[in-house]
């Protein structure tokens, strides 16, 4: 036991360090209700209409369907359709914004 490296006893003190500056980052960066925070935090509420014979009715602003044209992102997209950008991702997983290519039709609602 006399030749022991000290780095045999620093290596799990090390790896315990490093779990603690982890967990601590990640709770650091979470909101008081668990929640991550996003991109884009601000998404506006539907608005609702009320129809003539007086029932109230949700008004559906955004198309089904986009065509993606050259030069457009997903961000992009988003803010042209006044969509949410979690809600094109979430609907279109195969998306990948490095390849778009112009045509590409992507699923909005």
């Amino acid at each position: 036991m006399a030749g022991r490296s000290p780095a045999r006893f620093l290596a799990p003190l090390a790896l315990v360090a490093f779990a603690l500056a982890l967990f601590i980052v990640v709770s650091s960066t979470t909101k008081d209700d668990g929640s991550t925070p996003r991109a884009r935090d601000t998404a506006q509420p539907a608005q609702s209409t009320t129809s003539p014979d007086g029932k109230g009715e949700k008004k559906r602003k955004a198309p089904r369907s986009y065509t993606v044209k050259t030069g457009d992102t997903p961000s992009g997209i988003a803010e042209k359709v006044n969509v949410p950008l979690e809600q094109i991702l979430e609907l279109n997983p195969d998306l990948d914004p490095q390849t778009l290519t112009p045509g590409t039709k992507i699923k909005l609602r």
